[in-house]
């Protein structure tokens, strides 16, 4: 659906729709601190001049479109400053944004975030698997994009699931260069003349990583250049609103035949991994509070070692005595010890971890 926003504002904001109209015009009339997240692909302001062609002979599809066009530096570095500025006042308190370039364009971009109070979390290197050759040979091939991930001002507590990226890395800290490939094949959305329907179209994979990483489900995502609506498609999948803004009529039909064709994922392939300092704090005493240990229960060590619960929530060994930790530290004649993974209690004939009471307590939590 085509929306445009009056230039008095609105009461409610318009979720999971596509507004047309200059996103600068078009941010101002939204409501104030009302979006979690920003995902921006500007203009580049390339600069090309004149066709580009390959060893055959072959044009290049290059983006030499009318909205990448700026007449000097001056007016796109006014340009940025104005939509950077409109984007600021959208985002929640902790809301962050992340915006995409090239080297014609991403460091004039950086300076105006910094300018504008926006604080730089990372940039990132997106490293194209199957980057377009340098066809006069007069550079080198550009085979990278770079990202910067900001929050709205200086100590913001931003969204950042590193668990769950840290998952998608087979088990590794993400880091900071990605390797993925452009936009290509079935995922290269075409027009009814069969040639690309936009020529920076992004893929999806960089659109998950993003997604995944720095938002939750039910949050509200903004792209103001939303183009052909790959944003919006990842967001819908992985459940959570967005609000797209392009002024291109046909970018606009292109995103809404688009989004009319994604499914959003089931609740339950939503769950991500989570920080275990993010999940409820439980005190071993609440163990024996609510009757699932014993007073006078004998816990077991790895090595067979035993300890008693007692009343108070502490253990109490043929040596020591203190908590969970500290008893299993001693016998270990170690600095520390994480008595929750360290101790076994007995339940029909078999050794359980003491977690396993633990982790049922914070399900109860969060029923």
């Amino acid at each position: 659906m085509t929306v445009t926003i009056p230039a008095q504002g609105a009461d409610m904001l318009p979720l999971d729709e596509i507004l047309g109209g200059d996103c600068i015009e078009v941010m101002n009339a939204l409501p104030a601190a009302s979006v979690d997240l920003i995902f921006a692909d500007p203009p580049y302001n390339l600069q090309l001049k004149g066709e580009l062609h390959r060893p055959d002979n072959s044009r290049v599809d290059a983006v030499d479109d009318a909205w990448d066009q700026f007449d000097s530096l001056k007016a796109y570095d006014q340009f940025t400053r104005a939509w950077l500025a409109a984007a600021r006042r959208l985002l929640k308190p902790h809301g962050a944004i992340w915006v995409i370039g090239s080297y014609h364009n991403i460091y004039r971009v950086g300076t105006a975030l910094q300018d504008q109070g926006f604080w730089l979390l990372n940039d990132v290197i997106w490293r194209k698997a199957n980057p377009m050759p340098n066809f006069r040979g007069k550079r080198l091939t550009n085979a990278h994009e770079t990202l910067i991930w900001a929050s709205k001002s200086e100590g913001a507590k931003y969204t950042f699931n590193y668990e769950a990226l840290k998952e998608l890395n087979e088990g590794t800290q993400m880091r900071s260069d990605w390797v993925l490939p452009i936009c290509s094949g079935h995922e290269r959305l075409k027009d009814e003349n069969g040639d690309k329907a936009h020529p920076t179209q992004k893929p999806e994979a960089l659109l998950h990583r993003i997604l995944v990483g720095t938002t939750n489900p039910g949050d509200i995502v903004l792209d103001p250049f939303f183009g052909t609506g790959t944003t919006g498609a990842v967001a819908k999948l992985l459940g959570r609103r967005y609000i797209g803004i392009e002024r291109e009529a046909g970018y606009r039909k292109v995103a809404a035949r688009r989004l009319g064709q994604v499914r959003p994922l089931d609740a339950s392939a939503l769950q991500t991994t989570t920080s275990r300092r993010a999940a409820p704090r439980v005190a071993f005493g609440q163990l024996v509070e609510r009757g699932l240990l014993r007073p006078g229960e004998v816990l077991v060590n790895p090595r067979g070692q035993a300890a008693k619960v007692r009343v108070d929530g502490s253990l109490v060994s043929a040596e020591h005595r203190g908590s969970i930790h500290q008893v299993g530290a001693a016998l270990e004649n170690a600095p520390s010890c994480n008595g929750w993974t360290y101790w076994q209690f007995r339940r029909d004939g078999q050794l359980v971890p003491i977690d396993v009471l633990r982790q049922q307590i914070r399900a109860e939590m969060g029923d």
